[in-house]
């Protein structure tokens, strides 16, 4: 069974629809739901590590483009988004979450993607 841990996209605002500026984008995961999945799939080890990529691209276009990666989970993995220099439109942004884990002195890992459609509007 699959349980849907994250990445969840957090919006600044319920009613957030256009982005400009300086954008901060974070995600969360539910530890819970991550713990169970792991179980499930024979890594019920330690987790060593969660890091968070982030991606945007222009929609319609093929290629992502890397804006930076976090590990902060206390702050829920942030990275700044300077959107000044870019075309006004419909852009895609792409949460990508790597879970880092050991069981019996060997490093596994899994990953879930969130991939949310925004309004640029400098």
């Amino acid at each position: 069974m699959s349980y849907n841990w994250g990445p969840h996209f957090l919006v600044p605002s319920g009613v957030l629809d256009k982005y400009s500026g300086h954008v901060r984008l974070r995600e969360q995961l539910d530890e819970e739901l991550l713990q169970k999945e792991l179980k499930d799939l024979g890594f019920s080890g330690v987790i060593r590590r969660i890091t968070n990529p982030w991606y945007y691209r222009k929609k319609g276009a093929e290629t992502w483009i890397k804006l930076g990666e976090s590990d902060d989970k206390l702050e829920n993995f942030p990275v700044s988004w300077e959107t000044t220099t870019l075309d006004n439109g419909a852009y895609e942004v792409l949460g990508m979450m790597h879970v880092f884990g050991e069981k019996d002195n060997v490093e596994c890992g899994i990953a879930r993607q969130c991939v949310v459609e925004i309004t640029l509007a400098n």
